[in-house]
This record gives C-alpha cells, sequence and structure tokens, in this order.
C-alpha cells in the first residue's frame, strides 16, 4: 500500500500521508488540506467517517464484534477481572499488581467523602428533576469544593484527582437516586469493596442492616465493566473536546454527563423499559409489536435491538445475556415488564427477518432487564450508564491533555444568506 493519498480537485493534484494504526486501522491525515487547497475543507455529519484522534486505549471493530480496552479482550476482563482493576488498565495502560490494586481501592476511599455542603444542592432540587441533570449538576459543583486546577504534567496531581472523582462519584450518583426515593444521603464503608459500596449506597434501609447478593454484586460488576469505554463515541468525544479547551476534569466530565443523557445515546436502555411499559399497556403482546417493528410504514422502533457499531453481533450482550438470567432467577421476579422483553428477546433470536438482519439484543437490552429486576428507577439507568463509563471518560481526558492536542475546532459550509444591507425598522 502506498504512503499517501492523492486527492484530485479540478486540475489540481494533492496528496497527503496515510497513518496507519496498530490494528491496520487506516486513515488520510488531512491536516494541511485546508492551507494547501486555498480553503477546501471536508464535510462529515455526525463525524461518522471522521477520526478526532489517535487513542491507546480502546480499539473496537464493529464488523467483527471485537472491543478492547488496552488491548485486552472484553471477554477475558468481564470474566476474570474486577471494575476496578479495569478501571485501572483504561487510565493508567495496563492491569494493576495486586499492590497497586490495593494502593488505588485504598486512596479512592481516602478519598470518598463529598464536602457536606454538597448535600444542600441535592436537597434544592425537586424530587421530580431527573436524576442525569442532577448528577451532571452535581458533578460540575465538585469544581467549586475543589477549585486547584490539575497539573498535568504533574503524575501525582493526576494521580490524586483520578482517585478523588473515582472516590467520590459513586457517593453523587447513590445521593441523586435516594434523594429521588426520599431516602437518607449515606456513605460507603472502607470495609467494603468498590462494587459492594455502590450497592450499600444505593439501597441500605436506614432501619435494616444491609447485605450483598453476591449474583447481583457480579452482574453489576460487568455490567460496569462493559460499559467502561467504548471509543469515541458522543459522550467521550465531547469529555475531549471540552478538555482541549483546558477546561478541568470535573466539566469536562459534567458535560459528558449531559452528552450520554439523550435517548440516542446513554437513555437508550431507558428506551428499552419504555417501550416494554408501552407494550404492556397495550395488552403485552408481543407478537403484535414484533410485527409492527417489521412494517417499513409503521414508526414503531425496537429499542434494544441491533447497534449502530456493531454490524454483527453486540459481544458485551453475550457476556451480560448470562448474567441477566442468573439475575432473574436468583431474584425470582415476577415482573409483567420482564415476561414481555422474555418474549421479544426469544422471538428476536428465531424470527428470520431479525436473525438475517443481525437486529440482536444488545447491552442496552440486557442492562435495561437487570437495572429492572434490582429495583433501580427506570430514570437512573442512565446515570448507572454514566457510573460504569467514568474510567473511560477519565482515560480520555488525560490522554488528551498528557498528548497536548490542539483544541477542537469543527468547520463547516455556510448554506445561508449572502451579504445584505441592515434595513431600518419601518421599512421592513
Amino acid at each position: 500500500m502506498s504512503n499517501t493519498a492523492k486527492l484530485q480537485i479540478g486540475d489540481n493534484s494533492y496528496e497527503f500521508p496515510l497513518v496507519k494504526g496498530t490494528e491496520n486501522e487506516v486513515a488520510i491525515n488531512i491536516k494541511t488540506l485546508r492551507g494547501a487547497t486555498n480553503g477546501v475543507i471536508t464535510i462529515d455529519p455526525g463525524f461518522k467517517n471522521t477520526g478526532s484522534c489517535e487513542s491507546a486505549i480502546t480499539f473496537l471493530d464493529g464488523e467483527k464484534g471485537v472491543l478492547r480496552y488496552r488491548g485486552y479482550s472484553i471477554e477475558e476482563l468481564a470474566d476474570k477481572g474486577g471494575f476496578l482493576e479495569v478501571a485501572y488498565a483504561l487510565i493508567f495502560g495496563d492491569l494493576p499488581t495486586e499492590e497497586q490494586l490495593e494502593k488505588f481501592h485504598s486512596d479512592i476511599k481516602s478519598k470518598s467523602l463529598v464536602d457536606d455542603d454538597v448535600k444542600k444542592i441535592v436537597d434544592a432540587f425537586p424530587k421530580t428533576a431527573h436524576p442525569m441533570g442532577v448528577l451532571s449538576s452535581l458533578t460540575s459543583a465538585l469544581t467549586a469544593f475543589n477549585p486547584t486546577s490539575v497539573n498535568v504534567d504533574s503524575e501525582e496531581d493526576m494521580y490524586n484527582s483520578v482517585v478523588k472523582i473515582m472516590g467520590k462519584f459513586p457517593v453523587l450518583v447513590a445521593w441523586t437516586m435516594r434523594k429521588k426515593q426520599g431516602l437518607p444521603l449515606n456513605y460507603g464503608s472502607k470495609s467494603l469493596g468498590y462494587v459492594d459500596n455502590i450497592l450499600k449506597m444505593m439501597f441500605e434501609q436506614p432501619n435494616e442492616d444491609f447485605k450483598i447478593n453476591p449474583i447481583i454484586k457480579n452482574a453489576l460488576d460487568k455490567l460496569l465493566i462493559l460499559h467502561a469505554d467504548h471509543e469515541q463515541n458522543c459522550s467521550t468525544s465531547t469529555v475531549r473536546i471540552v478538555g482541549s479547551s483546558h477546561a478541568g476534569l470535573f466539566a469536562s466530565l459534567s458535560a459528558g454527563i449531559s452528552a450520554l443523557w439523550g435517548p440516542l445515546h446513554g437513555g437508550a436502555n431507558q428506551a428499552v423499559l419504555e417501550m416494554l411499559e408501552a407494550i404492556k399497556e397495550d395488552g403485552g403482546d408481543t407478537k403484535k409489536y414484533m410485527a409492527k417493528a417489521k412494517d417499513k410504514n409503521d414508526p414503531f422502533r425496537l429499542m434494544g435491538f441491533g447497534h449502530r457499531v456493531y454490524k454483527n453481533f453486540d459481544p458485551r450482550a453475550k457476556i451480560i445475556k448470562k448474567a441477566a438470567d442468573e439475575v432473574l432467577k436468583d431474584l425470582g421476579v415476577e415482573d409483567p415488564i420482564l415476561e414481555i422483553a422474555r418474549g421479544l428477546e426469544q422471538e428476536a433470536l428465531i424470527d428470520p427477518y431479525f436473525v438475517d438482519r443481525k437486529l440482536y439484543p444488545n447491552v442496552d437490552f440486557y442492562s435495561g432487564i437487570i437495572y429492572r429486576a434490582m429495583g433501580i428507577p427506570v430514570e437512573m439507568f442512565t446515570v448507572m450508564f454514566a457510573l460504569g463509563r467514568l474510567p473511560g471518560w477519565i482515560a480520555q481526558w488525560k490522554e488528551m491533555r498528557l498528548k497536548k492536542e490542539p483544541i477542537g475546532r469543527p468547520r463547516q459550509i455556510y448554506t445561508g444568506e449572502n451579504h445584505r444591507d441592515f434595513l431600518d425598522i419601518n421599512k421592513r
């Protein structure tokens, strides 16, 4: 393969270098395009064919159904690793030693207390506030309680910022849910593991001892791992572009949370449950809705099936399906919504229309089922997604700052009016 790409514009020919990744991905480096061509740019709505950066964090092959963090397959990480190990690998580049992991967890716990004044901010929100709006606001508010900017050239400063947000973020998540439910805001325990503490802070009742269900813990651990990073998606790109202005880590994360909120991104698992609720209200006939999904003239859209990136199957869905089955069996939940979900899943896996088009249940479908079975309110589903995605966002922000990437500043093609004279108001 040539090391350059040629572009012909009229009678002029231009050459641009090719960039090749370690997984043989190829890109055309067009950073000199505008200058070389006297103003010509590319246009790519949604950036579907545009690489915004070179990154060593996550590799994704949608055609083959491959997802790897730092070179480790998602299957091995979910099977053998814990969320905190995976978070460490994403942020620092490799899986931790036993000593590194112990120190990481200890340092996170030492930074997990949130200034008590943050409770006043939580109290100021009405119970009707969407948890994602609350979480984004609280994350941004951390900047006020930690005003010192991170010196990205200092490993110590960077590390301290990482353990600080890894410690405080689960507290904000738990407080967001407990505010919604009218429960007292609590803390974790230094005697518990990271995921155990998340469960304790979210579900502990003030009048009873809290016990960890190992099957629930295992399912949540896997869900957090599966959501930890996913290459340059909408929220991750947002974190990087906000951070490229040298905005702080907390402010960049807050922007990422807002980007994740949308139903086309992190809100997809909430959309799954809302769809199931609508099917239930209409009598619960899954065959009717499968037929509607196949009808090109019907506006109904089957949420939680297929994936924009994965053209074959979502590797995360294969992993979490097993955990979903284990959770439902262990809890013995009798819920018409979950029965409808099972019916849709079974039909989609055998119906030729869905099989031929590879419209299999994706990770959002199964995560919604698990969260529903665990008793997490549907409005909190995207918040749980943010909790899992936190280390990925941190890793991407850290990589972008250490590589001293330039401020993000996309171009545009103007399609508005040409020059017009300003008319006095009595002549308009």
